[in-house]
């Protein structure tokens, strides 16, 4: 039976407003990363602007703590950086998305803002095998209350080939000249992830280009949230593998985050590219998408956890949380991405050392914190092994330890002793450059994220230590120099 959508809304809206208190009261709660009042968050969906703002929205259960029917929360923001709350956008209301409103886009046209969105029906007991999904479109006047136009869905069934004909979704959209295109994430019948292309004069009639592009048997079974833009002269893919199998110090998240570049065919739909590189290198990254913003810049958020990883801030009825928005450029064919400009309007509280020898464990007062941020220039000097602690507790022995190694290149997160939730650890290959790392690290309450060497590698993960781990300590198995170390406390920028 078809429901009032602003009644789904309204509803749901106030099961968060009866949550939030006793939330924000979790030591886990992040400080400066968009999450919901409460319960359920994953994939962040609809980044984009609309009348000179940025809006950001993000697969939502109001419900409960756990993954469920999908709504679109929604948050807004002048700077990317201090976020207002506004209204939930979009809940499942209309029988071809009862069972949930999937991941989308937005985009603004003659003065309206469009959602593009998958919308979900089970037609039986096996998610994976019993659903129907389609792709539809709502509207805004004011940027804040959505209605779903009558045409939907816009597109209502797979196209004809190699092609699933249930699992197809997450469109991005975006103009080029004439055409508004669209991709969706899909995969072949034989389970194969690929990317199909469509364009429209008008985004309620589409026409199905092509296969974009698909994986040779390698890269997954399914490609998940799709996003393609220019950066540099070339054209990126970014996409979310699921099933990708383990290679090395490589792949060894559930589902992975990547992209590739190369060179689209606007008219034929096919997308020339190279390899598979990821975004992140961390634990706890996945479903980024991307928006130019009014200065031409390309900004990135991601969804900060992982597909059936043990999540303790359930425990508080809540889960999941928005990486910061990241700016990307494009050096040497590689994307590099660094947090924005924006977010040092954060930073008090400053505290500064220079050419600061180490050698074994060493702390330093004043630099300490739950909520901050580091950057530093390190020497490794002859050392074979250096870093750093953070989140430190010595009662409890909790600490997530970020180390280099230089006879091998690798980078390492651990978080093996990093209080509750899962452990294990990442690694990345990462040279040093004239003997230097230099390395940024931003920690809030329960995550820690990681730009080294500007940016060329990153690294996210979601930690739960005890509320009284706030120590860092520096260490290295020979004498390094920390030619500059900053530490800065980092103000709340969302309620």
């Amino acid at each position: 039976m078809k429901k009032n959508h602003q009644v789904e809304i309204e509803k749901a809206e106030g099961t968060l407003r009866t949550l939030k208190k006793s939330v924000d009261e979790s030591h886990w709660k992040l400080y400066y990363h968009v999450t919901a009042p409460a319960n359920w968050i994953n994939d962040p969906n609809g980044l984009g602007m609309f009348q000179g703002e940025y809006h950001l929205f993000y697969q939502h259960h109001p419900y409960s703590p756990q993954w469920g029917p999908m709504f679109w929360g929604h948050v807004k923001s002048k700077d990317l950086v201090h976020w207002e709350r506004l209204p939930i956008a979009l809940a499942p209301s209309e029988e071809y998305d009862q069972d949930g409103c999937f991941s989308g886009s937005s985009i603004e046209r003659d003065g309206k803002f469009y959602l593009m969105y998958t919308g979900n029906e089970w037609t039986g007991p096996d998610h994976d095998q019993d659903l129907k999904q389609v792709q539809c479109i709502a509207v805004s006047e004011d940027g804040v209350r959505f209605e779903k136009i009558a045409e939907n869905p816009v597109i209502s069934e797979a196209p004809e080939g190699d092609i699933h004909p249930f699992h197809f979704r997450d469109p991005k959209v975006w103009k080029k000249g004439d055409y508004f295109y669209c991709v969706l994430g899909s995969r072949t019948k034989d389970h194969h992830g690929q990317v199909l292309l469509y364009r429209s004069v008008n985004m309620m009639d589409w026409e199905f280009i092509s296969i974009m592009a698909k994986s040779s048997g390698d890269l997954g079974f399914m490609w998940e949230c799709p996003d393609v833009f220019e950066l540099a002269g070339k054209d990126i893919l970014m996409m979310s593998p699921q099933g990708v199998k383990p290679e090395g110090h490589l792949y060894h998240n559930l589902h992975q985050a990547g992209y590739v570049t190369g060179q689209l065919d606007y008219e034929t739909g096919i997308l020339t590219h190279g390899d598979l590189e990821l975004l992140d290198y961390g634990f706890d990254f996945y479903a980024p998408q991307t928006l130019e913003d009014t200065s031409g810049r390309r900004v990135m958020i991601a969804w900060m956890a992982m597909w059936e990883s043990e999540m303790p801030d359930q425990q508080h009825r809540w889960a999941g949380a928005m990486t910061l928005p990241r700016e990307l450029r494009l050096k040497d064919g590689k994307i590099f991405s660094n947090p924005i400009e924006e977010l040092k309007t954060l930073r008090k509280n400053s505290v500064e050392l220079r050419n600061v020898m180490v050698n074994g464990l060493q702390d330093f007062e004043g630099i300490s914190g739950d909520c901050c941020e580091l950057e530093m220039v390190i020497d490794a000097k002859n050392a074979s092994t250096f870093g750093l602690k953070v989140r430190v507790d010595e009662a409890s022995k909790q600490e997530t330890v970020l180390s280099y190694n230089r006879e091998t290149s690798l980078f390492t997160l651990n978080r093996e002793h990093s209080g509750e939730g899962p452990g294990g650890e990442r690694q990345a290959l990462l040279p040093l450059k004239d003997n230097q790392l230099y390395l940024r690290v931003f920690i809030d309450k329960s995550s820690v994220e990681l730009f080294i060497n500007h940016g060329e590698c990153v690294m996210t993960a979601r930690i739960y230590p005890r509320e009284q781990a706030k120590g860092i300590q520096f260490f290295a198995d020979q004498k390094i120099e920390l030619i500059s170390l900053s530490n800065w406390n980092l103000a709340r920028s969302i309620q």
